[in-house]
């Protein structure tokens, strides 16, 4: 929707976009996406497993494939995602050490706002017993000490308000105690909604520059 692979490349990034399952080239014949991923959700639920774990095993494949390019330096990777694609990046993040630098846009859905505010939202971010040990900024600050950066829109009804402030405290804490806080930086837009606005992209752009250049010879 953004074109923001190409923009990378542009900047000299080699970039994979991988389509997630339910999405784009891997959607079914037989259900709509929507529906699709219901099934998939649920069916992984009934093997003891979930969607979201499926998510993080295929970026991690993606991980693998990068790695095996000889155009590609191994060692300075990174990740990017918008909306569901930022719920990948948080998600993968943790389980994947090969990944440098994160950056997520307009997607950090909370339980707590969940249920507050009655949301359904994407099936990734639900994974089941995960609220026994916290809320899924928790999931995010087990990224650190390596980079992360966060962007909102205030006005986004996926990721409300309050509880993406209190995440972000939470995720900002665990940066601190990991001794990188330096390490965590975030931006929320005035007025702005689901969006990928000029500004948000700024300083998605600059936080993979500046952690992914070269390293001095």
């Amino acid at each position: 929707m953004h074109h923001t692979g190409v923009a990378l490349v542009r900047e000299g990034f080699v970039v994979l976009c991988p389509d997630a399952l339910c999405f784009e080239e891997r959607q079914s014949p037989h259900l709509p996406g929507g529906e699709f991923e219901r099934f998939e959700f649920l069916r992984y639920v009934v093997a003891g497993r979930c969607l979201a774990w499926k998510n993080i095993l295929d970026m991690r494949r993606a991980v693998d494939y990068l790695c095996t390019r000889p155009e590609v330096d191994a060692a300075r990777l990174g990740c990017y995602g918008h909306s569901l694609g930022a719920t990948h990046t948080w998600l993968v993040g943790p389980w994947e050490p090969r990944l440098k630098c994160l950056v997520g846009n307009c997607c950090l859905p909370t339980y707590a706002a969940i249920h507050r505010t009655h949301l359904l939202h994407c099936f990734p971010n639900f994974i089941p017993g995960w609220l026994q040990y916290g809320d899924t900024p928790d999931i995010a600050g087990l990224i650190a000490p390596r980079p992360l950066h966060l962007s909102f829109g205030e006005l986004d009804d996926g990721s409300p308000i309050e509880e993406v402030h209190m995440g972000l405290r939470t995720i900002a804490r665990a940066y601190e105690q990991a001794g990188a806080a330096d390490r965590f930086s975030h931006y929320i837009e005035p007025g702005a909604g689901h969006i990928l606005s000029d500004e948000m992209w700024r300083r998605a752009r600059t936080w993979l520059r500046k952690h992914l250049r070269p390293r001095p010879s």
